[in-house]
Formats: C-alpha cells, sequence, structure tokens
C-alpha cells in the first residue's frame, strides 16, 4: 500500500507535467497526449509517467518521441516548481493498461447493443 506522501507527490507531478505539456511544450511531434497517472519509485529518484496518446501507431510513437525529447525541459520546470530534495528522473510510457481497458469496454458495449 502507498504511503499518503508518495500518493500527493504523484498527484502533483501529475499535475505539473500536465501543465506543463499542455501549456509550454511546442514541439510539432507532439499530438494529442492525456496523462493517465504516475508512478514513482520506492526511491523517489524516478517517476514512471503513463500517457494515452490519439493518432496511428506512427502518430503514437512521435509524441512518445517527443516527450522523451522534452523530458529535460520537462524536469528542470518540474524542479522550480516542485520543492523536493531531487526531482525524479522522468520516464514516459504508452499506457497500455488503460488503452486495453478501453478496449474491453467498446466490445462489452458492443456486445450489449447487439443483444438487445
Amino acid at each position: 500500500m502507498k504511503s499518503r506522501k508518495k500518493r500527493e507527490l504523484e498527484e502533483l507531478l501529475k499535475r505539473e507535467i500536465s501543465s506543463i505539456i499542455l501549456r509550454e511544450l511546442s514541439d510539432p511531434g507532439l499530438g494529442f497526449v492525456t496523462l493517465t497517472r504516475v508512478s514513482v519509485g520506492g526511491d523517489y529518484k524516478s517517476a514512471r509517467v503513463f500517457v494515452m496518446t490519439k493518432g496511428s501507431e506512427e502518430e503514437r510513437k512521435k509524441s512518445l518521441q517527443a516527450l522523451s525529447r522534452a523530458r529535460g525541459k520537462m524536469q528542470a520546470l518540474v524542479a522550480e516548481r516542485v520543492k523536493m530534495r531531487n526531482t525524479p528522473v522522468l520516464t514516459f510510457l504508452e499506457d497500455e493498461e488503460t488503452r486495453e481497458a478501453l478496449r474491453v469496454d467498446r466490445l462489452i458495449d458492443e456486445v450489449m447493443r447487439e443483444a438487445d
């Protein structure tokens, strides 16, 4: 079970990183990105940032590459805004769990419509 401190940090990082992506990144390769969750490592030195991207496989790949290119800038901005001893190293990952859950929901909806 996560500590309250860790949950609060993850939510704070999620808010700040979302704000940075929305307002301060201007990479043309960055498509529509939704930050779904942040998971901070046990030592607080790393954070996995899970995102959902729209578009084709190629467009999603370009968006993840754009986020990876902007990682240093985002870490610097997070360091300015979130007062911590060490700013976690950010790693951006496609949120496959959420994508799969949405796919299953769509399939269930289709089956339910066909059953009526």
